[in-house]
């Protein structure tokens, strides 16, 4: 597909400019023979929300493994997306672009060849670069942008390959199973992914991840290295191995799982919710609270799995003595709602699904624990990895690097910004509800959002075709009482408002939701 015209240029044709100063600089370094240049392990997960760790407010999850590493790193404890679903997201991830400056508006959308990904964007001959696990950023079993090592688990993305591609061409994870004994349960010839969920740890998705990560470490141990790991867990289908591994009578509920949702709410939210309630979930039903227990169980069992694999590769690192030379990195695409307000999933801007773990290990700030507390979003990610690894790129990101924020040096913080696009290409028109016409359907799926979540506690999300938002986050975490309407917040709605079309203005996004 062709680049979107108000992409940035940032092109594989301007990177020897932009990255000669990153040249220099890393060659200058290498030039001391006891000096290494920083690996980096990147961890995340997918559809991880941000309270299932310690660190977050979770005592009750088990999750040693990822509470040890929070408690050895740098924690944004509130740290937002750029976009609540997976390919928006992860593009801006991997690149440190909204997803409509790099073209990825919604999922399925393949990120542009001529946008580089991190690894494309150091531009170092000196790294092994290697990206393991679920990509969902186009032609997902096929090694691409800068990464030499691929090791893809997922199969079912095929229908959404560039021309030319082989799509009888199978994934890494595939040849696994295949190699174990196990017949494919598709017509197609595929493992899907409630048929890997069914299997064995061993067998798993998260305990493959581990092995080929662990034997990447050894084979790299004495050269610089950039290995990303994508774990799929503890996305849907909310079922693995561990479901047991926490008691579900004991499950508690979240605070705002009664939270009626009025009228007053995004219609597409609402009609979300009816789908779930009606429809159900992975055989759960979801109109009983015994049933939302049961699947938060189980999403709360995937957490522990991945846990587990998290543990091995970051034991490996250690034993290896590459620990104190690599920057760890954790987190995930979006969150989920997981019974918040009775809604799955993602899509939506509430805190649940929009807010995620984000951990940095950093070996020259020593391991300890240090909170940063204000809001943050991914879109620092990149230019703050840059930063740490002292590499130099000329500044053409919208992102800000968060490195003198994490030293203490406490300047004024950026407020935080999300979009939500349409899945116009391929997108599903949600079940109707009672009262409410097809054609009011169709238009509040076709709505964009922007929010604000400012510095100062405010949250407010304004759609062109849907309910707006408004919440105070200091006195309303939960989210259960929309301002919006209220008639008392004119001056704080005048101000965000002017916030988000000041953004929009400067990143070039052309969503008409300031009418």
């Amino acid at each position: 597909m062709k680049a979107d015209k108000n992409l940035p240029q940032l092109t594989r044709r301007n990177f020897i400019k932009t990255t000669a100063a990153a040249s220099l600089a890393v060659n200058i370094v290498g030039c001391n023979k006891k000096a290494r240049k920083p690996n980096l392990l990147f961890i995340w997960t997918d559809e991880q929300r941000a309270d299932t760790m310690h660190v977050y407010g979770n005592s009750k999850i088990h999750a040693p493994n990822m509470n040890k590493l929070a408690g050895e790193s740098v924690v944004f404890q509130k740290a937002y997306v750029s976009q609540t679903v997976c390919t928006p997201s992860r593009s801006t991830v991997m690149t440190g672009l909204w997803p409509h400056e790099n073209s990825c508006r919604e999922n399925n959308i393949p990120l542009p060849k001529n946008v580089p990904t991190f690894p494309e964007i150091v531009n170092d001959p000196d790294y092994r670069a290697g990206y393991f696990g679920k990509w969902h950023l186009g032609d997902e079993i096929f090694p691409q942008h800068g990464f030499e090592e691929w090791e893809p688990i997922e199969d079912g993305y095929w229908k959404y390959y560039r021309q030319g591609r082989d799509r009888s061409q199978k994934s890494a994870y595939w040849h696994f199973l295949h190699e174990l004994g196990y017949k494919p349960d598709t017509s197609r010839g595929d493992y899907s992914r409630g048929f890997a969920a069914h299997l064995p740890i061993e067998h798993s998705k998260p305990k493959f991840l581990e092995i080929k990560a662990c034997d990447f470490l050894r084979r790299h141990k004495n050269e610089p290295f950039m290995l990303y790991v994508n774990f799929l867990e503890p996305h849907m289908p909310f079922f693995g191995p561990l479901n047991d591994e926490h008691d579900v009578n004991k499950m508690v509920l979240p605070q705002n799982f009664n939270d009626p949702l009025e009228d007053n709410e995004p219609l597409r939210y609402r009609l979300i919710r009816e789908n779930y309630r009606e429809k159900g979930f992975g055989g759960n039903d979801l109109m009983t609270e015994a049933g939302w227990r049961r699947l938060i169980t189980n999403y709360w069992g995937l957490v522990t799995e991945v846990d587990r694999s998290v543990g091995a590769i970051l034991n490996t690192l250690e034993n290896l003595g590459l620990a104190d030379n690599t920057i760890v990195v954790y987190t995930s695409d979006h969150g989920d709602m997981m019974g918040a307000h009775q809604l799955l999933a993602k899509t939506v801007m509430y805190e649940e699904a929009a807010k995620v773990p984000w951990l940095m290990r950093i070996p020259q700030l020593g391991r300890k624990l240090n909170v940063i507390k204000e809001p943050v979003s991914h879109i620092d990610l990149v230019p703050t990895l840059l930063d740490v690894m002292h590499v130099g790129v000329e500044n053409q990101f919208t992102g800000q690097s968060l490195l003198s924020v994490i030293h203490g040096e406490r300047k004024k913080m950026r407020d935080v910004f999300i979009e939500w696009n349409p899945a116009i290409r391929r997108g599903k028109t949600p079940q109707s509800i009672a009262g409410v016409s097809k054609k009011d359907v169709e238009r509040v799926n076709g709505a964009s959002v922007r929010t604000i979540v400012s510095q100062d506690g405010w949250k407010l999300c304004l759609s062109d075709k849907d309910k707006n938002q408004l919440f105070n986050l200091n006195k309303d975490p939960y989210e259960t009482t929309n301002l919006y309407d209220s008639g008392n917040y004119a001056d704080i709605i005048s101000r965000l408002t002017k916030e988000i079309a000041q953004w929009q203005e400067k990143v070039k996004d052309d969503a008409a939701v300031i009418l």
